[in-house]
């Protein structure tokens, strides 16, 4: 996942807004909005000082994501992230969103907000129609974040 897009859904996540991030990394908004674009990506020191102002581990940002954290409960339907699926399937996160806007994969689907995209993607479906176990990978985890 691009940082851009990571910062986006973690800053969702903690309920941060711009304004509030740009405060706690003493960046001004401007920059923050330049980050969230993807117009201005920061050096790997840059990326550890915004996880630190956020309360997050290091190297949130730059590092690799765990398999582990591929499916998130949402409730008692196993959710899978877009990027997740993207890399299962080994397309790009863009053709997952896109696919997911345009209602071509069965396994799940994307909703226009105001704002920006929301996707949602049923992990158990996803596997059974893709043929992945995610069971057996030890992919799941009963962590929410």
């Amino acid at each position: 996942m691009e940082f851009s897009e990571k910062l986006r859904v973690t800053m969702k996540e903690r309920n941060i807004n711009q304004v509030q991030l740009a405060g706690l990394t003493g960046k001004c908004k401007a920059t923050v909005s330049q980050w969230l674009s993807g117009k201005q990506t920061p050096t790997e020191d840059g990326q550890t000082r915004i996880a630190q102002a956020m309360g997050l581990p290091e190297d949130y940002f730059w590092k690799e994501d765990s398999v582990i954290h591929l499916v998130k409960k949402a409730g008692t339907v196993e959710k899978l992230l877009p990027k997740d699926a993207a890399r299962l399937l080994g397309i790009s996160v863009r053709s997952v969103s896109l696919g997911l806007q345009q209602g071509v994969f069965p396994w799940g689907y994307g909703i226009h907000t105001e704002r920006s995209w929301v996707y949602f993607i049923n992990a158990r479906r996803f596997a059974e129609i893709e043929g992945i176990d995610l069971e057996r990978k030890g992919e799941t985890t009963n962590a929410s974040t």
